[in-house]
Parts: C-alpha cells; sequence; structure tokens
C-alpha cells in the first residue's frame, strides 16, 4: 500500500508525567476451546498471554503486528468489551480489570471506541442522527441547545455537513461512514479512544484524510488514542510510541522515532523491510526480509521465544529460555536474547534471512 501523503507533524511529543491515564499489567485472555457433548474444555487460544503497557494524557500508542497476533482483543480488553483471564487494566487510577458493567457505565463516557469496519458499525435502519445522539441517550447527558444541535455540531467538527442528519449510512461513502463513527466516538469527550484498524478498511485516497482529522481531534481536544493497526506507514504519522505484538505478546515498545530508525527485535526488522518506499532512490541497499512459515497457533503457541521458529537468529537458548522484554536503550524496550542495533547486544551467528532456523 502506498504510504499516505499527511501533513507532517508539527507537535511535539507529549511529556510524561505524573500517573499514567491507562495502565495494563500482565494482561491475558484466553479463549476456552471446547470439545464433546459435556463441553469438556481440551485447551484455550492464548490470544493476549501476558502483556504490560502505560498511556499518558495527550499521547498516542500504536499497536501494531500482523494478523491474528492479539492487536484488536487487546483493545476490547482494555474498553471492558471482553472480560480479561487474567492481569489488570488501570483507567485514571483505578482498577477496571473485572468491574460490574453498571458500575462501568459512567466510565463509558471516558473510554470509547473507533471500530474497524465502518459498514458493519453503523445500523442501517438508523439515521446519523440517532446513531450520532444515542450517547447522549444512553448516558442520559442533557446538552445545552438540544440533542439535535449537538449531532450537527459533531458532524461540522469530523468535516461532514450538518445537513445530513436525517441521512442514512447507506447514503455515505466509506470514508464519510468512518467520520459518522468519529462524530459517535467523540460525542460525550472521552478522555481515551482506542481505534481499532482505523484507515484499513478504507481506500488509499481517504485514508490520509482520516488519518489528518485523527491529528487535528487530537489537538483540538486534548485526547489520547491508542491506534491499532498493521499498516507501519499510518503508524508512523500518528504514534508518538509504538508496541510491536507478535502471538499475544509485545517484543518491542520505543519512541516512534528510536523504532523506526534502530529497530532491535528481529521480527520488528521484517515488518519494517516489508513497508513500500515510493523514491526509488530511499530503496537503494535496502534488503526486504522474507519470514518463512505461518504465524504458529496461539492454540499451542512455540515455548520460550515465540517468535524463534521464525527467526534467522534463533539459537538454543531461544527455545529454552523466553527472553524479558528489558529496557536496552532509553524507552526502548526489547524481548529478544540476540537484538539488533543494542548498544552491547551479544550477537548471533548469522544463518540467513530467508533461512529461519526450524524448532
Amino acid at each position: 500500500m502506498t504510504e499516505p501523503q499527511t501533513q507532517p507533524a508539527t507537535q511535539t511529543a507529549p511529556a510524561r508525567q505524573g500517573e499514567p491515564l491507562l495502565s495494563v499489567r500482565d494482561l491475558e485472555k484466553h479463549f476456552p476451546v471446547t470439545k464433546g457433548l459435556f463441553q469438556r474444555q481440551v485447551g484455550a487460544v492464548k490470544a493476549v498471554d501476558g502483556i504490560s503497557f502505560d498511556v499518558y494524557k495527550g499521547e498516542t500508542l500504536g499497536l501494531v503486528g500482523e494478523s491474528g497476533c492479539g492487536k484488536s482483543t487487546t483493545g476490547r480488553l482494555v474498553t471492558r468489551l471482553l472480560e480479561p483471564t487474567g492481569g489488570q487494566v488501570m483507567f485514571e487510577g483505578q482498577d477496571i480489570t473485572h468491574m460490574s458493567q453498571g458500575r462501568l457505565r459512567p466510565l463509558r463516557r471516558d473510554m470509547q471506541m473507533i471500530f474497524q469496519d465502518p459498514y458493519s458499525s453503523l445500523n442501517p435502519r438508523h439515521t446519523v442522527g440517532a446513531i450520532v445522539g444515542a450517547p447522549f441517550r444512553i448516558q442520559g447527558v442533557q446538552t445545552e441547545n438540544g440533542v439535535k444541535k449537538a449531532v450537527q455540531d459533531l458532524l461540522e467538527l469530523v468535516g461532514l455537513n450538518p445537513e445530513h442528519y436525517n441521512r442514512y449510512p447507506h447514503e455515505f461513502s466509506g470514508g464519510q461512514r468512518q467520520r459518522i463513527g468519529i462524530a459517535r466516538t467523540l460525542a460525550l469527550k472521552p478522555k481515551l479512544i482506542i481505534a481499532d484498524e482505523p484507515v484499513s478498511a478504507l481506500d488509499v485516497s481517504i485514508q490520509a484524510q482520516v488519518v489528518n482529522l485523527l491529528e487535528d481531534l487530537q489537538n483540538e481536544l486534548d485526547l489520547t488514542y491508542v491506534v491499532i493497526a498493521h499498516d507501519l506507514s499510518v503508524v508512523r504519522h500518528i504514534s508518538d510510541r509504538v508496541a510491536v505484538m507478535y502471538l499475544g505478546k509485545i517484543v518491542e515498545i520505543a519512541e516512534r522515532k528510536s523504532l523506526y530508525a534502530t529497530p532491535m527485535h528481529p521480527y520488528t526488522n521484517a515488518l519494517l523491510s516489508a513497508v513500500p518506499v515510493p523514491d526509488p532512490r530511499g530503496r537503494a541497499g535496502r534488503e526486504r526480509i522474507r519470514l518463512t512459515g505461518d504465524v504458529p497457533s496461539p492454540l499451542n503457541p512455540p515455548p520460550a521465544c515465540r517468535f524463534h521458529t521464525r527467526c534467522w537468529k534463533a539459537q538454543e537458548i531461544c527455545k529454552k529460555v523466553e527472553p524479558p522484554l528489558a529496557e536496552l536503550a532509553s524507552g526502548h524496550r526489547v524481548a529478544c536474547h540476540f537484538p539488533e542495533n543494542a548498544p552491547g547486544a551479544p550477537e548471533a551467528p548469522a544463518t540467513g534471512k530467508d533461512e529461519p532456523v526450524n524448532a
């Protein structure tokens, strides 16, 4: 996919001071696998298996990885659309890990989600006014000039015509539908927004417009984002920090510039090598890392380092000892026994990037 031509960001990354807005510790989600007449559990799909990260007010954390690595599940766990199997989710210092839906309802104002598919996330039987105005009615929020005026203001804020209040979703394009979804998300002025693949279902020509819209709204409304995506080009434009997931684990997390300039985990290097570069001069001397084999099943993930079955640097220790997510540079943490671009890191004998060591 062609890299979207977004406007260069002029703002600096927000200073991370005090308590984080969102704090996740050892978060797990295991989906049980049952068999037989009595539905006896015979295993579990480890979609998210012990991840930890913090998100500070005003910043954007990008969560990237291949399909099936647990990104979307993480977003649904954080917003409590799914019940965590283990771990802890703290929002503004309050533990919401196993909070009841009744107690969660007031917190829904501060924590909202933008869904991936703008076609299935909007009810085709409801007008735009009913869709965007639903949060006001559900939460019982009174607006100064009525719900209709508030909805029309939101439509204008996201770049839509306020006169479209009485139209239905099928009358809009994909990009316009995603703007309607964003307007609904902004209705109650949330503090944290989880954006699950907000542009992946849109045409390339529209993606940059939506990315720029999200950036503008963040600056105007002081929003905090967790952006889930598999496209590293989009994440590079919008994120302050980036976390890379593989098979339910975070393998690397760092400041955006540090991660893109000096990626340390072999998996991150492989992902970045696949990002298209429009300028032929930028492709000079650039090696494409091809990972052989499929992503292992989360039902039976590899032991120790989960990437060792596809990694060209894998050694015996990678099959026996799980590498901790350790800080190897300022603000740059990586879970790898043989990281790249790390000062003083141990070197593993190269086996060829097209021939990874098999388990």
